[in-house]
This record gives structure tokens, sequence and C-alpha cells, in this order.
């Protein structure tokens, strides 16, 4: 390590540490975004879902204003996730303090990528207290040594690691966009039932083709769910596609898992997705171990619903794989398509929900799924929407693996650079390598 890279503190880097612990102002449905501990990760910043008054923010930001730029750290459930402020007046909730890099001498961008490295991450938990959940004091927090290179490298350091992450949220953002245009798409022809209200006042159907438009009807009829378009029928789900189950081998017993070698799930790969499709599995099944599984190896494009702990996590699987017992998995080759299924469910997550029980968590079985009523549209209608909706998906699950490809490249080279294991120049060679292949992927 070169004599200008120094070892201290991290106190002695900052020029602002803002702790928010206190009681948190009532909560209202609009107003100043809440910036929680259970919204920042993975480096990022979730949606906020929750807000506090207007006139609330002053009192409660007394400790300190937050400012573009600053890092926020959660120092309990969970510890260690961190993330970057940007613009946008927020407020913090408790359980997240506000970091400032001291200036010209401590980089706050460079200070993100340093507490995600996993030098200070195993400081953070060895100096934390708590046996149900992990917490730092904040006495303790300041005490964490940090190493402190030369401000120009940390500033190079921070825009070539940085420049991954605008890249991988690029793609994601792309990947939104379409999603949600599959899901718009689903919602005017399946809900909203507009290709039918166009036809019914002798409108041609915006955006539709004449042979697309001639898929649908142009009346509706009333069935015990309302009215729907005439001819398309409502079948119990569990009449309409095949739903199952999965388990847990044994797993003291080594036999069930090496070797490694099939794919099994279960609701914790998709609590950090960013798209629903599943690329890969945490954890992977022995022969033997599969054969311990009455579903079996499920094939590729299966709809995978969480069925507790929580309930609602959706994904289409993209590598045959087993599952666990907290799956409702729809296999392909119903009535009803996967990519149907699956933002029907999102559609029907109420009702879905509405089924479940239970003392220590809700769950919901098989037995009260599958009576749910799901309408069922003509096969040609759900092809078309198929086909449709199926090229989106292909450009998003492209898009999922870049975004991954670079996730691995950012993850391999951030201890390297904090460590300064890795010069700059060979960062940025490996980087291009990757530009390479996006480009040869898109």
């Amino acid at each position: 390590m070169s004599s200008e890279w120094h070892v201290l503190p991290l106190e002695d880097c900052l020029d602002a540490l803002i702790d928010y612990r206190g009681k948190t102002p009532e909560k209202t449905d609009s107003g100043i975004p809440l910036i929680t501990a259970k919204i920042i990760k993975s480096g990022r910043i979730e949606t906020p879902t929750e807000f506090i008054a207007t006139e609330n923010y002053d009192a409660w930001m007394r400790r300190g204003l937050p400012k573009a730029g600053d890092v926020v750290l959660t120092v309990e459930a969970p510890l260690g996730e961190v993330a970057q402020l940007g613009p946008e007046k927020v407020a913090l909730a408790q359980r997240v303090v506000t970091l400032r890099g001291k200036s010209g001498f401590l980089d706050s961008t460079y200070l993100l990528y340093l507490l995600q490295s996993e030098e200070v991450q195993d400081q953070l938990k060895s100096r934390a207290t708590g046996t149900t959940v992990l917490g730092i004091k904040q006495s303790e927090l300041r005490k964490v040594p940090i190493q402190v290179p030369p401000f120009q490298l940390q500033l190079e350091t921070a825009a070539t690691l940085k420049a991954l992450d605008d890249r991988i949220t690029l793609l994601r953002e792309t990947n939104a966009t379409l999603e949600a245009i599959a899901q718009a798409l689903f919602k005017s022809w399946f809900v909203d039932f507009d290709p039918v209200r166009a036809k019914m006042e002798g409108r041609a159907p915006a955006g539709m083709d004449e042979a697309t438009a001639a898929l649908f009807p142009d009346s509706f009829e009333e069935i015990e769910l309302g009215m729907v378009p005439k001819g398309w029928r409502v079948l119990p789900i569990g009449d309409a596609v095949e739903a199952v189950g999965g388990a847990t081998p044994d797993t003291k017993n080594p036999a069930f898992w090496e070797p490694a070698v099939h794919c099994w799930t279960t609701p914790k790969d998709l609590s950090g997705i960013a798209a629903p499709v599943l690329l890969d599995t945490e954890r992977k099944l022995s022969a033997h171990g599969l054969a311990k599984i009455g579903s079996g190896l499920l094939p590729v494009g299966t709809l995978l619903l969480s069925s507790r702990a929580p309930i609602g996590y959706l994904a289409l699987s993209q590598v045959p794989l087993a599952i666990n017992q907290g799956y409702i998995a729809m296999p392909p080759g119903g009535l009803l398509p996967p990519l149907y299924l699956l933002f029907w469910c999102r559609e029907n997550m109420e009702a879905i929900k509405g089924r479940a029980n239970g003392s220590t968590f809700m769950e919901i079985s098989k037995k009260a799924f599958r009576p749910i009523p799901a309408l069922v549209p003509p096969s040609q209608v759900l092809q078309h929407f198929s086909a449709v909706v199926g090229a989106l998906f292909e450009r998003l699950i492209e898009n999922e693996k870049q975004a991954q490809t670079l996730a691995t490249l950012r993850d391999t080279l951030l201890p390297r650079l904090i460590s300064g294991q890795l010069c700059l120049p060979d960062a940025e060679a490996l980087i291009g390598v990757a530009s390479e292949n996006e480009k040869i992927v898109r």
C-alpha cells in the first residue's frame, strides 16, 4: 500500500454523520418521501411507498438536512445496506444514518463503494450487537477503520464503478418500461376490454390492425364475474392450468445436494430480482435430491408464485428447476399461457391473498388457490397476446442477463480497486470487453 494511503476511523473522514433515531412523524399517503431501511437494497434506493407531511419535515430533520450525494447506511434490520441520495427532497427514517465524506479528503461516491466492500461489511458485523437482529451503535460505527487512498484516485475509482452501475440502471429502467407496456396491454385487453368496447361503438380499436381486431367480439354477456366479452369463458384457475407445489429434501443429507446439478428455488431467490424472470438459483440439488420432490424438474417458462413469507413474489423461470414448499408453480401447457398468468396473478393478487390463512404466517394453499375464478379468452387471442408480449420479454430477459453480467463484473472489481490490488487501466480494459459483449447481445 502506498504511503499516500491512510487508515483512519470513519468519524475522522466525515463532514457529517446524521442519525435519525427517534419517533418517526406520522406517515401520510403523500408528501415528502420517507427513505426506510427496507427500501435501501443492493446499492440503490427502491421507489418509496411511505411519506411524511411536508409540515413535519423540518422538525424531523432537525438533526441535519441530507444533501445530494450523501450516503445512507442502514444500521439495523438490515445492517450494512447503502445507497447514495439524489437531488430529490427526502426524509430519512429510523435505522438509517447519513454519511458525508470530508470535503477534499473522502469522496462520498467512493465511500458508497467502500462501505460495500467485504472488509468494511465484516467490520460492521463484528462491531454489531443483537441476537435476533444485528445492529450497530453510532459510537461503534464511528470507530470503523477505513482505507483512504489519494483523493484523485478515489474520484477515478468511483467514476469507474459508477459507470457500471449507471449502465445497469439504464438496462433495468428499460426493462421497467417494457414490463409496463406489457402490463398496460394486458389491462386493456383483459381487464378494461378496450377492443370490445371500441367495436361496440363502431370504432376501430386503437393501435390494432384489422386481423387482431377481428379476434375480439363486439358485445358482452353477463356471467358470475360480471360482464365479459361474449363467448369468453370463466373457469377455476386450477381447471385452466396445472398448479403444483414442491418440497425441501433433508438439508443434513449431503447426498441430496452433492453433486449440485439441478436448480432448486425458494422464494428467497425472488426477493431481490429486478425483473419478473428467474435466471438462476442460489442452491442446486443432486439427482437424489430431485427424486425427493414430487413435482420434479419444472420446465422453462414455469410461472412461480410465492405462497408464503411473503405471498406474491412472481417470476417466470428461465431454467429448468425444482421448487420448495413455499411456491405454487404453474408450468406451461395449460389453457392459459405463462405470460398471461403472470399479469393475471398481478391483477388478482388481492383475491389470492384474501384466500390465505395461518397463525404463524399467512399462506395460500394449492387447495385454496385452485378455485379462484379466471377469465379464459379464446386461444387465438391468447396466442396473439403471447406473441406481442413475448417479443418484449425476450428483450427484457437479454437486458437482465447483461445487467447481471455487469453486476458480477462490478462486484469482482470493487474489492480489488478499493484495496489497490488492481490498477484503473486494467479495470477499464475488463469493462471494455463487457461493453463489446453488450453490443453483440443487442
